[in-house]
């Protein structure tokens, strides 16, 4: 048996145990670059880098990438595991350059420029023009495939998976089961059993895997929940010029999603009974649709989604026992109107109602959901919103495309979407 040690740390080929993450004193630990020889297919590392590291407090996540970051890289398998914590950048990759993803790649580039732990390593895109495009931009590599990147770049942690929606179960189980974390883009999946499969693949393979519903980083969201006391009535406006992008999906899972996240998350009770009405307009797909959801606790939501609409809209508004909230994701804005005597704010024509513009930090909500994806990375935390609150509002948005189709050849609209292909 043939052992390495590594201060008072030793392992063994070819079981190679996992170097824990804290030492017990300051040492220094070596590289290895190559596989070590003598054991033949062998399921020895391919590399192990590390630099000086020092104790770690015990009261940390041990898990966390708080110093140098090495890995075991099994090439027999193409796992990856994490062998000491680190402090060098997050080395992340974005698939899928389309809209979504160069602004994904744009936001880890400027992160990157301002100093945060992360280093945008590549893009990757079948259109290989396109990706080189976008990497030029943006100076880090193109890639034509996941494979690609991951066979080249095995340093690769951490990635945004913003292809088309058809593509995530195999884009994202592919970096997962190579040890990658991974951020994907809403819709997290085509179908219900795809989301219940990737929530299934985060959890055996220990990944960070966070859906992008991005709306939850808005700071006039994050502004509005410590209001929330008894939302008993929302009425949601999302409304959006026509562009040729997204058409793969409904606009209930293109732009609506956004909304039913929200809401599912303020109004905190179970979804009793939905309808639904849509139309295809300008593409085979439903591009306009009105929906009226009841939940358990009597609280009522009035949805209304468009990316056929001659103006850009994006507001939510809600009533609770003495309050009206109104909130402008696009302007950031939040106002309460509080009804009472013992009112504080702005007085109003109505000198029973005092008005509040509640302070919001400014900031693009991509940049924030970013750096909470890239913190939860380094801590090995709970993301902000995880692959099981993307479930849940695709499950409730199928079942409204499932509405939707329902009244539609209730009312003889059925052949409206077939004649639009």
């Amino acid at each position: 048996m043939v052992q390495f040690s590594l201060g008072s740390v030793s392992f063994a080929p070819p079981g190679l145990a996992l170097l824990p993450a804290r030492l017990p004193t300051p040492c220094a630990v070596g590289c290895i670059l190559s596989p070590l020889r003598g054991w033949r297919g062998s399921r020895l590392p391919l590399l192990l880098q590390t630099r000086a590291i020092h104790p770690i407090d015990t009261g940390a996540n041990p898990d966390a990438l708080s110093r140098d970051t090495v890995y075991n890289l099994f090439p027999a398998t193409g796992h990856r595991e994490f062998l000491l914590p680190t402090q060098s950048p997050i080395s992340v990759a974005v698939v899928g350059v389309g809209v979504f993803g160069r602004n994904h790649a744009r936001v880890y580039k400027e992160l990157e420029q301002q100093g945060e732990p992360v280093r945008l390593l590549g893009v990757v895109d079948p259109d290989t023009s396109r990706a080189d495009e976008v990497a030029r931009e943006f100076g880090c590599k193109a890639f034509g495939s996941v494979q690609q990147l991951l066979t080249t770049h095995s340093e690769v942690q951490a990635a945004s998976v913003a292809c088309p929606t058809v593509h995530h179960l195999s884009v994202a189980s592919e970096l997962m089961k190579t040890g990658v974390d991974v951020l994907i883009e809403k819709p997290l999946a085509g179908t219900l059993a795809e989301a219940e499969e990737l929530v299934a693949l985060a959890a055996t393979h220990k990944r960070i895997a966070q859906v992008g519903h991005l709306e939850r980083f808005n700071p006039a969201v994050r502004a509005t929940v410590p209001l929330l006391t008894q939302p008993m009535f929302f009425e949601v406006h999302r409304l959006s010029v026509f562009t040729p992008r997204s058409l793969d999906v409904d606009v209930v899972l293109d732009l609506m999603i956004h909304d039913l996240d929200i809401v599912l998350a303020f109004a905190k009770s179970e979804v009793k009974e939905v309808r639904a009405v849509g139309l295809p307009i300008l593409s085979g797909k439903v591009d306009i649709a009105n929906v009226r959801l009841e939940f358990d606790s009597g609280c009522i939501a009035n949805f209304t989604a468009s990316r056929v609409s001659t103006e850009r809209v994006r507001k939510l508004r809600f009533f609770q026992p003495r309050q009206y909230v109104s909130l402008d994701y696009g302007r950031q804005e939040v106002l309460v109107f509080t009804v009472g005597h013992d009112t504080a704010g702005t007085p109003t024509v109505n000198p029973q109602i005092g008005v509040t513009k509640v302070p919001v930090a400014s900031e693009e909500p991509l940049h924030a959901e970013l750096k909470s994806f890239l913190r939860a990375v380094r801590e090995r935390s709970t993301p902000v919103v995880p692959l099981e609150d993307g479930r849940r509002a695709l499950a409730l948005a199928l079942e409204i495309v499932a509405a939707i189709r329902e009244h539609g050849t209730k009312v003889g609209l059925s052949g409206m979407a077939h004649a639009k292909h």
